[in-house]
């Protein structure tokens, strides 16, 4: 289910097959939540949300459930239930590296950032390896001024995902302020080979640099 190419009558298949499992098995915890999941996938939003309060209906204590649904209502800008979805599931997760790491896109969002900064350096403590941690943590460091500890964190963002288009991108942006030019352009041009929409005004102010 985790194809992105999966056609709209592969996944209303996928939903009709899950409906019909929960009729059979209506407390059954993870045919909720697959169902959920396909639902969103399908764009139907609504519906994934139900699906995830009825999981947590099942199982109060599924840290997965409430940062699936914490997700959902972060894409809807509802930053409040966001947040507290993410932080329950900080109690409840075995690792909460993830739940930190969404934590502190909720506060970059409302430009609280060194709580945001906070929040991820949580999450590359619990998770050391969360590439997506270690990238946000250096575009935090960033607006805080402090450019070698963006750098250090962008470093590690690569490192832990090299295939990752954003890690290279944010590796340019903290080599740009530190004044490392040609290994920014160098850094930005594979950001763009691996497929990430470069800013153009960066490009434009990288260039005048070099």
């Amino acid at each position: 289910m985790s194809d992105d190419t999966q056609r709209p009558a592969d996944l209303n298949q996928v939903i009709a097959e899950l409906e019909e499992k929960i009729k059979e098995l209506p407390n059954n915890f993870v045919a909720h939540h697959h169902l959920a999941m396909v639902y969103h996938k399908a764009g139907r939003t609504s519906d994934a949300i139900n699906e995830l309060k009825r999981c947590l209906e099942i199982d109060d204590a599924s840290a997965e459930a409430l940062i699936n649904l914490g997700a959902i209502y972060f894409e809807q800008g509802k930053l409040d239930e966001s947040l507290e979805a993410n932080k329950k599931a900080v109690t409840l997760a075995v690792n909460p590296a993830q739940a930190h790491c969404n934590i502190g896109l909720i506060h970059q969002q409302r430009g609280e950032n060194d709580k945001a900064i906070d929040s991820y350096t949580k999450a590359t403590i619990n998770d050391p390896k969360l590439a997506f941690a270690w990238i946000n943590l250096a575009a935090a460091k960033i607006g805080a001024g402090d450019f070698a500890e963006a750098l250090d964190a962008a470093k590690k963002g690569v490192e832990h995902d090299p295939d990752f288009p954003m890690a290279h991108n944010n590796l340019a942006v903290a080599l740009f302020y530190n004044e490392e030019y040609q290994a920014a352009e160098k850094s930005l041009k594979k950001a763009e080979e691996l497929g990430y929409q470069v800013e153009p005004m960066f490009k434009k102010v990288l260039a005048e640099k070099l």
